[in-house]
């Protein structure tokens, strides 16, 4: 069984397109997303529905759920914020149509499942103490134990920090997909995680980052009212400009 891990779009369409395509042609039998569809990039909307439409499992991000609260109560979240942060969410809540605002309504904070009748799959978007909370390669025994808190797991999936890896750790496989559409590493290919599930073998997982056509999504950008340097962070691969 091969299985595969995205998280992190951040609107980005056609870093999307090209990691679902890249994971079948390897042989993924199921996708799955560990949230954060939204913000920064220049295709919320498009990004829920294709999701939505290819019924691919998939849980909030800590930006979607900003997302709704914002579409809710926006002068609660403008009063806050940094001007370059907040004009990034304003202009993603100016995109969301119904469709896309009922998707992300309605995703899980988490995702459970049995795979191969063995192994006990857990999918969070920070950690499993929360959305917001991270999971670096750095994790320690100790502090995997800590976060799990008693749960029992054995392949644990993540995103939020970008920052991709596979390990095993406390007995169990920790996967954090990276991001499949809005890299910070300095290396401009998304990420994203294959999982391997083999009888009589403990799981295993590697990484992969991939190409896209960029032009695309930094033609959208420049004609949008998003801050200019997301141009730049984009076409490099960080996350240092987007806002003052």
């Amino acid at each position: 069984m091969l299985l595969a891990f995205i998280s992190d779009i951040h609107g980005n369409l056609p870093a999307l397109e090209a990691a679902l395509t890249d994971a079948r042609v390897r042989g993924a039998e199921k996708i799955f997303c560990a949230g954060d569809l939204t913000g920064y990039g220049p295709f919320p909307a498009e990004v829920c529905r294709i999701l939505a439409e290819e019924q691919i499992t998939t849980i909030i991000g800590n930006y979607d759920a900003k997302v709704i609260a914002a579409l809710r109560r926006p002068a609660d979240w403008k009063e806050g914020m940094k001007p370059g942060k907040w004009k990034i969410l304003e202009w993603t809540c100016r995109q969301i149509d119904g469709d896309a605002q009922r998707f992300l309504a309605s995703l899980p904070a988490r995702h459970r499942e049995t795979l191969a009748n063995r192994f006990e799959l857990l999918m969070v978007h920070g950690s499993p103490v929360s959305a917001e909370d991270t999971i670096y390669p750095s994790i320690t025994p100790y502090g995997l134990k800590k976060k799990l808190d008693g749960t029992r797991v054995d392949i644990l999936v993540c995103g939020h920090t970008h920052i991709p890896f596979a390990r095993r750790v406390a007995g169990a496989l920790v996967v954090n997909c990276g991001s499949a559409g809005h890299p910070v590493d300095g290396d401009p290919r998304p990420a994203y995680a294959l999982v391997k599930i083999q009888q009589g073998k403990p799981p295993s997982s590697r990484i992969i980052r991939f190409n896209y056509p960029k032009a695309g999504l930094l033609r959208a950008i420049e004609q949008s009212s998003l801050p200019r340097g997301l141009f730049a962070d984009f076409s490099e691969g960080n996350k240092k400009r987007e806002m003052p």
